[in-house]
Parts: C-alpha cells; sequence; structure tokens
C-alpha cells in the first residue's frame, strides 16, 4: 500500500501548494488541458455513438467466429502503445496503406489534432468496448423477449431495455476507457506529433517539460492524476447508485420500455 501510494504523495509534496497552483495557469498547461479535453470529448461520443451498438450485437448474438472478432477488439489493449501509434502512422500517413488515397481526397490526417482523436479512439476504444459487450451478455434475455412480444424493434429493445439494465457496466466502460484516453501518450505522440496548441495533450506536455521545467511538468502530473481519481470516483458513484436500483423491472415497466 505505501509503494502504491509513495510516489503519489512525493509528487503532490514536491512543491508549495501556491507554487503547483500557478504552475496550473502556465500557458504550457492551460494549452494542453484545452487541446486534451477537445480531443478526448470528440473521441468519447464518437466511441459511445459507434461502439454501443457494436457491442450489443457482439453481447447478445451468438455466431461462427464470434471468439475471433472478441479477440480482434482486444489486440489493442496488449498492444504497446509506440506500435499503436506506428501503426496508425503506416496505415493513415501521407506514405501509409491509405495515405494516397486521404491526399488524394485532400485529407491530411497524421500529426493533426485530428490523428489525436484517431489514436485516443484506438487505445481507448477496446476498454469501452470489453466492458460493453460484458454488460449487455448480463442483461436477462427474458426482458428482451418480452419487449419483443410487445411489438418493440431491434433498436427500440436496445435503447429502451437492454441499455438502462447495462447502465452501470456502461458507466464503468465509459470511465475507464475515458481515463484511458485522457492518459494516452505513446500512440499520439508518434501519429500527431508534440506541438503545444494543437496536439500536445497533458501527458505530451508533461514529457516536453521535463528537462525544461520540472516544476511545471509535476504540476501537470498532479492534475492528470486527480482528474484520473476523479473518473474513477464518478465511476463507482454511478455504480453504486445503479446497484441500488432494482436490477429487474416490474410486469409494468416491462411494458413501458417497449411502448415507449
Amino acid at each position: 500500500m505505501a509503494f502504491l501510494l509513495l510516489p503519489i504523495v512525493a509528487l503532490f509534496t514536491y512543491q508549495p501548494v501556491h507554487d503547483l497552483i500557478n504552475n496550473f495557469g502556465a500557458k504550457v498547461a492551460t494549452d494542453a488541458i484545452l487541446v486534451s479535453l477537445k480531443t478526448n470529448m470528440i473521441a468519447f461520443a464518437i466511441m459511445i455513438a459507434l461502439s454501443t451498438p457494436f457491442a450489443y450485437l457482439i453481447g447478445r448474438r451468438r455466431f461462427r467466429g464470434r471468439s475471433v472478432v472478441v479477440t480482434l477488439v482486444e489486440v489493442p489493449l496488449v498492444m504497446p502503445p509506440a506500435v499503436a501509434g506506428l501503426g496508425l502512422l503506416v496505415a493513415f500517413g501521407r506514405f501509409g496503406l491509405l495515405g494516397h488515397t486521404l491526399t488524394v481526397l485532400g485529407i491530411d490526417l497524421a500529426f493533426t489534432q485530428a490523428a489525436v482523436v484517431l489514436a485516443i479512439l484506438f487505445v481507448a476504444s477496446p476498454f469501452y468496448l470489453r466492458g460493453a459487450i460484458a454488460a449487455f451478455e448480463a442483461v436477462d434475455s427474458t426482458l428482451l423477449d418480452v419487449a419483443g412480444t410487445l411489438g418493440a424493434g431491434p433498436l427500440r429493445r436496445m435503447l429502451r431495455v437492454a441499455v438502462p439494465l447495462a447502465t452501470a457496466g456502461l458507466g464503468a466502460a465509459a470511465a475507464l476507457a475515458f481515463a484511458r484516453g485522457v492518459g494516452e501518450f505513446g500512440a499520439t505522440i508518434l501519429f500527431a506529433g508534440s506541438f503545444e496548441g494543437t496536439t500536445q495533450t497533458l501527458p505530451l506536455a508533461v514529457y516536453s517539460l521535463f528537462d525544461a521545467n520540472l516544476d511545471q511538468a509535476i504540476a501537470i502530473g498532479v492534475l492528470l492524476i486527480v482528474v484520473s481519481a476523479a473518473i474513477l470516483l464518478a465511476s463507482k458513484l454511478v455504480g453504486s447508485w445503479t446497484s441500488s436500483r432494482s436490477t429487474s423491472p416490474s410486469p409494468g415497466e416491462r411494458s413501458s420500455y417497449a411502448q415507449s
């Protein structure tokens, strides 16, 4: 326990509180905060919109090759971040697999803010998908069947029955994915670079300031710890709130899921 807490305590106590607060206001810090906030929110919205239906499909269906699909989804979880960034570069870079096609279309992704979003999506989405698939697998099939007999189509069954019942799992998975995105470093620096005000996120700012201004680097590090802890706390609160509610709706609620 002490071993786990010691580095965190060291970061928080390295400099006086007023110096820590002043370093939060440095331009490099505020620029990195804005870049991180913008890119992570965009990536998060895309991830939720695209990954939730996919996770529902995988979680509720059984088909040949399903285990292969799930394994492929989880591969980025075990890829070294630098390899992930390299893969994105040779896939979407100017001289990459799709580079020529993108160039013809006037699209340049590498070393832009869009590249930061793609890097976050690549490394964070598997965390959400893995948790979301498990959450949808845990939904009682009987409730979905009842909704179907009451006239609810596949989309309505997902949105009105499965998603509400899987809220705790989806919330925890989303929080974990968002935290992973906020802390992303390796894939971003290789695919998007570290340009202040454009692609330099908070972790990249820490790396950039390590030699130039250690106090500012530590201040940003403390900020990242606070953000991560807040995300973790929010996830636990959502889970506790959801688990305190009834996990199975009453017969009347079942009808409302299908008819609303």
